[in-house]
This record gives structure tokens, sequence and C-alpha cells, in this order.
């Protein structure tokens, strides 16, 4: 049943709508609509000028209407006169092609008629700073393995159990936080979810963290690797597949306690698919420059990155690109804090759809430490060492390509592309310390 959004306003005691939409480079964008107004924008929807934001248009399209999706509406905990709601964009009529969250709604149903309904959850990672983003949030926090650290996280108890809170408030079923392996860094878990859920769960947490964190004074950032030396940020997906979508799945098709590791044909199959587009995947789930300081990082202060750099997977161990801790289910630990939440979801669909219907081998399990004695693997591809090769793999997988749609794909290139033109024209202080006298 599709809820009416004026009548959650009054029963809710709601006076705005945020209507928000996630472009291709991450950007949550969003208009602030009275109650009284809603419900004209639950027709019609909120209009924006997609030129304005990073989406392939020119000022010359027509208006881009984000169409709010009720079901994903989200009373903020912290100002409870909001209510977020993520919208579907639309232009004249008909689905934005290239517009992330519906790149996502148009391969879960592809999924679903093949019988495929896919569940993930996510690992979010931040680091907590001061509003400059210059330095640590906690001067105290200065261990050199400080993961786990029980009194740095009590130090900002006050931030995480704000979130924690209103995670348990909300339904969603958090069920650990703690402080994570660099200093400043803190990870947070809730329940897998459907797709599309944890999708719009995924963006509003990092909503509400920056949120909260401003609160308190601080600076919340997902950014790969905000800090040299430091492990970075990751968004390490688990993923598996079921009979049917929400409650009403019964059997996960993943599962086969009668083969390797727990992992059905199946989801071998769609693990193959991943393994099989990996490097192409990295444009994706790895988005900006930043992102390989992280999967190609010399040793951290702690003594590991925890990111794969090259295209393997194992069983429970965490120094691969894959690994799959039990029966049923594999992670994905390629992804890092900059990823766009609706494509994290949208890529991994669209390589395990690919992998499924081509019965893709993943390869050989590897059980080693990749750390230690990766050296010994001399057939597993690399993971791309920048932006643009993980762009120009993205260019040259046709098929993964196709599955993400052919809109979708020229603009995601073409701006990307832009941004990595950007940065290379940009002039560094490396380059007058390394060069000025050569």
């Amino acid at each position: 049943m599709t809820i009416d959004l004026a009548a959650f306003a009054q029963e809710n005691n709601v006076k705005y709508f945020m209507i928000s939409f996630t472009d291709l480079f991450g950007g949550q964008r969003a208009k602030l609509v009275p109650a009284q107004a809603i419900a004209d924008m639950q027709e019609e929807g909120a209009g924006f000028a997609g030129f304005a934001t990073w989406l392939d248009l020119t000022p010359a399209h027509p208006d881009m209407l984000a169409v709010p999706d009720p079901s994903s509406v989200i009373q903020l905990p912290w100002n409870p006169e909001v209510a977020w709601v993520a919208g579907n964009c639309v232009m004249e009529g008909e689905d934005v092609a290239q517009a992330p969250r519906n790149v996502l709604r148009r391969l879960i149903r592809e999924a679903a008629d093949d019988g495929m309904h896919v569940k993930t959850g996510i690992e979010a990672e931040f680091f907590l700073l001061t509003p400059d983003g210059e330095e640590l949030s906690d001067p105290f926090d200065t261990a050199v393995k400080p993961c786990y650290d029980q009194q740095a996280v009590m130090r900002r108890y006050d931030v995480i159990k704000e979130i924690c809170d209103y995670m348990l408030d909300l339904g969603w079923g958090p069920y650990q936080n703690d402080h994570e392996d660099a200093n400043g860094q803190f990870e947070m878990n809730w329940d897998f979810d459907d797709a599309l859920a944890t999708a719009d769960k995924h963006s509003f947490f990092k909503f509400m963290t920056r949120s909260v964190a401003e609160k308190h004074g601080f600076r919340a950032t997902f950014m790969p690797k905000p800090i040299e030396g430091l492990t970075g940020n990751g968004c390490h997906a688990h993923v598996s597949v079921w009979d049917a979508p929400g409650e009403k799945s019964t059997k996960n098709v993943f599962a086969d306690n009668d083969k390797e590791l727990g992992l059905s044909d199946k989801g071998r199959a769609f693990l193959g698919g991943i393994m099989k587009h990996a490097s192409a995947l990295a444009a994706i789930t790895n988005p900006t420059v930043n992102s390989y300081k992280r999967i190609n990082a010399p040793r951290t202060m702690s003594g590991a990155t925890w990111a794969p750099n090259t295209v393997t997977w194992t069983g429970n161990n965490r120094t691969h690109m894959v690994r799959v801790p039990g029966p049923g289910r594999f992670e994905l630990r390629l992804p890092d804090g900059a990823v766009n939440p609706y494509l994290l979801q949208a890529i991994m669909i669209a390589a395990g759809l690919d992998g499924v219907r081509t019965n893709a081998d993943p390869g050989k399990r590897w059980d080693i430490d990749m750390y230690a004695e990766g050296h010994k693997v001399t057939d597993a591809p690399k993971l791309p060492l920048n932006m643009l090769d993980a762009l120009r793999e993205y260019d040259k997988d046709k098929s993964l390509k196709a599955m993400m749609g052919k809109e979708f794909s020229a603009a995601y290139l073409k701006m990307k592309h832009q941004e990595w033109n950007s940065f290379v024209s940009h002039f560094s202080q490396w380059e007058k310390e390394n060069t000025l006298d050569i």
C-alpha cells in the first residue's frame, strides 16, 4: 500500500519534506518542501535543473523532476519537523536513465525477472575530524593499533550513541559500533535488507552521520584516504540472493552446505561475475582520485591496509578482494567510503547477474595471507592503479557497460574523464618540491 505523504505529515507533525536524489558523483541533492505542498509533489515531483548537479545534462534540458518514493520516507530523528524521502528522477514523463537510483531500480527488476532478489548489507566507515578537516577530532587518539580502542570510542560516545539510537528508533537493527583501525575512524553496522532499501539507508546514513557530527562540532568524512599513513575508509558489502523480496523471502539461494564454503552453484556463478568484471567494477566502487590511495596503499601505521590490490577470493580471510565468511553469502571488500550508495548496489547486481547468465567461474580460491604472500599469486589481475586506469577498464568491458545501461555508462565515463582531466591539470606542491630545480 502506497504511503500518503500528506497523511504521514499530519500523523507525525512533519512540517517539511526533503525530497532527495543522488547524482552521478554521489552528491546528495534536495529540495525542502512544505507539508502543505507535498500532495502535489507526490504526484508530480520537485523540479530541478539537472545541469546544476553532477549529471550529464545541459542548461537547455527541460526540468528534471524528483518524484518521491513514499516507501523510503524517514522522519529526521534529530529534527522531527522534517522528513527525508528518496526521489526518482523523471524528465518529460520518462525515467532519467543515467540517474543512479533509476539504474538500480531497473537492475533490481531485471534480477527479479530471473528469480533473484538481492539482499545486501554494508559496513560504513568514517573519520571524525575537526571542522576544517585538517586534524582528528580527538587529539588523544594516537595509538599505533587503535582498532577497538575502548577509551577512544568512549571519548566519542555522544556522537556514536546518538547515531546508533536513531538507527534503533528507525528499526534498522544496528548491532555493533566500533573504533576502527585508523586513529579517528569508526564503523557502524546495521541489518542487511533488500538492495534498494540498503541503498536508501546507506544514503541517509551518510546524511545523518554528517549532521550529527556537525551538531557536536566535528566533521564526518567518508573520504577513502583522508590521512596519509592511516587505514582508509572502506565500505565492505555483504551479498546474498533470496527466493523473494523483503519479508516474503524464505530461502537463501546462495546457500548450499554440500558445496564449497556453503556457496551454491548460483552463488558461485554470481561471485564469478564479480571476479570477471572486478577491474571494471573499480570505476564505480572506487570512484575518486583519492580512492586509489587506499587500494594501492603502502603498509599503514597499524601494519595492514585492510584493502585489496589484487583480484582474488578466499574463505574467511580479510586479505583478499572477496571473502566468503560463512555459508550463503560473500563479502566484497573493494568498495570505499566515496562509493555512490545506489551505484554500489547496481554494479554488484549487474556483474553478478551477468555471472549467473554466463555461468562464470570465479577461478582459483586462495587461502594465503595476501599481505605477506601476495607475490605468490602471479596469474590474477592487479586492481587499477588510478582512476584513469579504472575508467579505461570499465569502458572496454562491453557487457558490464550494457548491463548498467548505455546512457548511464556514457554519462558516467564522460563526466569522470572530465574530473580526471581537472585533477591532472592541477599544479601540486609535490611538483614544485621535486622538479623546481630540474
